[in-house]
């Protein structure tokens, strides 16, 4: 017995775990786009640098080197920004065992690449670049950065004037705009992808308060209804207990009132837990889209205007049930969730994307959920259909509506179809 809140941390943990990758999957999709963004401005300069030595008559041999040179340099970058995917602000500003070697690195191809161009801008980037991937405390970055830009600025100044006026043009051009602007590129997307991270906890940790909150509000509904009753009913007895010996009649009416305080408490406690588990649907179907695109999925809802009238006791559950299988065994990209009204019948439909590994058979793609939908379908003389429609799988359930019998047609409308109005001159619902 002791091992089944072992094996129910255990599923819940796994999960949380599934929910969480599903809710990182957007900004991870983002950080990729602004680390291709560095990366791609790092080896569009050394692509251009060597075609303008070639260019500029500095040889074949000393290009190559030049290119080998930056190649090494632009890869001993990529490990340092994969670590500023997971930093934190208690990580130190240099982890050396991480930042030497590429800063070595760096200056080390600076230094030859510097002597062998005569052109400052080459031999001083390297190492500014490397800099730019330091995990600077907040706003510091961006200091050090328009330092950096402005050190660039002015070699790029004296190269231009000094250096590079006696040679061909060729790209050299382009090379020292994109040069002078690598750092305010690469802060500039590492501001955007931590804000973007920022959002990202803040989403999380206002799911987890409202969770809380709410667990925190059931606590209290049920601290103040029980410890009410539980206090008349422990008077009642010790009452009771002092009538027994000299009144008996007297104690047993108080053991009466006692059986009758737990009733109510019983009661009570039922009516909390419908009033918990009762939404309405319309509520229902809001808080699965708010929930589905908090997960990063793409979702939309069409409701009734009556959606009031709908069966909540038996859709609800549904509607639970069928987001939740979305979101661990859905491709995570869109859903469209709908609610309405056919006839006598009420149609619930919820579509989304397939996942990648899902099963071929929709029956499987639910697991036990859509056993319990199919159940709750049965038990109201209702109906479910299940099906994949290759990359899209679609849950639709079909139950009678619950609102007043039609009663024989007053008069037809224009369209063919009857609205009969009960007294007060408002239609009942049907047609």
């Amino acid at each position: 017995m002791s091992s089944r809140p072992d094996r129910s941390a255990v599923a819940a943990s796994a999960v949380e775990a599934r929910t969480a990758l599903r809710l990182t999957r957007s900004i991870s999709a983002t950080w990729w786009y602004v680390a291709l963004a560095i990366v791609v401005s790092q080896l569009v300069i050394v692509v251009l640098l060597v075609n303008s030595l070639v260019e500029s008559g500095f040889g074949r041999v000393t290009s190559a080197a030049v290119g080998v040179g930056g190649l090494l340099w632009w890869l001993a970058t990529l490990p340092l920004l994969l670590d500023y995917r997971h930093r934190t602000v208690d990580v130190p500003l240099v982890v050396w065992w991480r930042h030497l070697p590429p800063l070595l690195l760096a200056a080390a191809y600076g230094l030859a690449a510097g002597l062998v161009t005569g052109v400052w801008v080459v031999g001083v980037l390297p190492l500014i670049q490397v800099a730019m991937l330091v995990n600077w405390p907040p706003g510091v970055r961006l200091r050090v950065a328009l330092a950096a830009t402005a050190l660039l600025v002015a070699l790029c100044v004296i190269d231009v004037r000094r250096t590079l006026g006696e040679v061909p043009a060729a790209n050299w051009p382009q090379v020292l705009l994109l040069s002078a602007i690598l750092p305010i590129v690469t802060v500039s997307s590492l501001w955007w992808w931590d804000v973007l991270a920022t959002l990202d906890r803040a989403r999380a940790s206002e799911a987890r308060l409202a969770a809380t909150h709410e667990r925190l509000r059931l606590a209290t509904d049920v601290h103040d209804l029980q410890g009410h009753h539980l206090q008349v009913v422990a008077l009642q007895l010790e009452l009771a207990e002092r009538l027994m010996p000299r009144d008996p009649g007297a104690g047993t009416e108080q053991l009466r009132a006692a059986r009758a305080s737990v009733d109510d408490a019983r009661q009570g406690t039922r009516d909390l837990a419908t009033r918990f588990r009762s939404v309405p649907l319309r509520d229902e179907l809001a808080n699965a889209v708010d929930l589905l695109r908090a997960a990063g999925t793409k979702a939309e809802a069409t409701v009734d205007p009556d959606a009031s009238l709908a069966p909540a006791s038996t859709l609800g559950p549904v509607v639970r049930e069928t987001t939740t299988n979305v979101l661990r065994h859905g491709g995570g990209r869109w859903a469209r969730l709908s609610l309405t009204r056919t006839d006598r019948t009420w149609r619930y439909e919820i579509s989304n994307d397939v996942a990648a590994d899902a099963p071929d058979r929709p029956g499987n793609a639910g697991g036990a959920g859509l056993t319990g939908i199919a159940r709750r379908a049965s038990e109201v003389d209702g109906d479910l259909e299940v099906r994949r429609d290759g990359q899209t799988f679609t849950v639709v359930i079909t139950v009678g509506a619950a609102d007043a019998p039609c009663r024989p047609p007053a008069a037809p409308c224009a369209t063919g179809v009857t609205h009969v109005t009960d007294g007060d001159g408002e239609p009942p619902g049907c047609w």
